[in-house]
């Protein structure tokens, strides 16, 4: 079919006006141009759509059913190009995210209350769930972006570094680390450790801290959840070593953070989102609210 958008509209202006006249006109082109567009239009349909006299144009019954249609057609057009604008200019759509508990918690609350003020026709939805789930749901297209720390080897994904997150020792107020400036990983060879279950990322960037202090890692408590260590913590079970994030969930807790060094071990918390699909400018927005806050939860020496 090659009928266009502007054959349409100017055979709605000639069915509106009852005349070629008038109606070229109205869409600025030579009145020759018009009633050859007509004819073109007739005869892609195969039907006369005007009964053409001296004094009037009118529409054969043909022409009505068309203008009927078109009409409804153009209307639905108008509404899809005025809602992709609305898309582009954010004011209109929906942002789906995933993230890890903590980093859900202690991030993105704020940076989601700031970003609905900037753009509250965008619905955003939240899913706080474990690091596999979050890639899985980004590549499948449930989720619009990820939160998080992912491997290199992850495929299927793209990533936006937001800020660089360091490994820190947390300890209850009264351990011997509690006035200290630094702790070495050394220093821990002799503490209760509390670490993560070994499906953590974080557990894994431990493992590597103990081996290259050549130490052995003999977990007191092995929990799924940072806010389980840092309770363990508090009660004075053990040491954690966990990401610097962590120290926006120990504020009411007697705990406390040391910078971990000898050797300081590091990793990106990035966006995500799938590779091949295209950011929504919902997304592309939020990127740059949830870096502030990203930031602003990482002690300066650590970013």
């Amino acid at each position: 079919m090659k009928i266009t958008i502007k054959q349409i509209q100017q055979f709605l202006a000639v069915a509106e006006l009852g005349s070629f006249s008038r109606a070229s006109k109205r869409m600025g082109t030579a009145q020759p141009a018009l009633s050859q567009a007509i004819r073109d239009l007739e005869d892609e349909l195969s039907v006369r759509l005007f009964d053409r006299t001296t004094r009037r144009v009118e529409l054969t019954d043909a022409g009505r059913e068309f203008q009927n249609s078109t009409t409804k057609v153009l209307e639905e057009l108008e509404h899809a190009v005025e809602g992709v604008h609305m898309l582009a200019e954010r004011r209109r759509g929906r942002l789906r995210i995933a993230a890890p508990p903590l980093l859900a918690s202690v991030v993105l609350p704020q940076a989601i209350a700031e970003f609905q003020q900037s753009y509250p026709g965008i619905a955003v939805q939240l899913a706080d769930v474990g690091t596999e789930q979050i890639v899985e749901a980004v590549r499948s297209g449930k989720a619009d972006c990820g939160l998080g720390t992912f491997s290199p080897a992850e495929d299927g994904i793209e990533r936006v570094a937001l800020v660089r997150d360091s490994l820190m020792l947390f300890c209850d107020d009264r351990s011997i680390f509690a006035n200290a400036a630094t702790a070495s990983w050394r220093d821990l060879a002799d503490q209760p450790l509390i670490t993560l279950t070994r499906d953590s990322g974080i557990r894994l960037l431990v493992e590597v801290g103990f081996e290259t202090s050549e130490i052995a890692l003999r977990p007191a408590f092995e929990v799924s959840q940072v806010t389980t260590a840092l309770a363990l913590v508090e009660a004075g079970l053990g040491v954690a070593v966990l990401p610097a994030y962590a120290l926006a969930a120990s504020r009411h807790r007697k705990v406390v953070g040391k910078p971990l060094v000898d050797p300081n071990i590091a990793r990106e918390v990035a966006m995500i989102h799938a590779t091949g699909r295209s950011v929504s400018p919902a997304t592309q927005a939020f990127v740059g609210v949830v870096r502030r806050y990203a930031q602003r939860l990482i002690p300066r020496e650590n970013s």
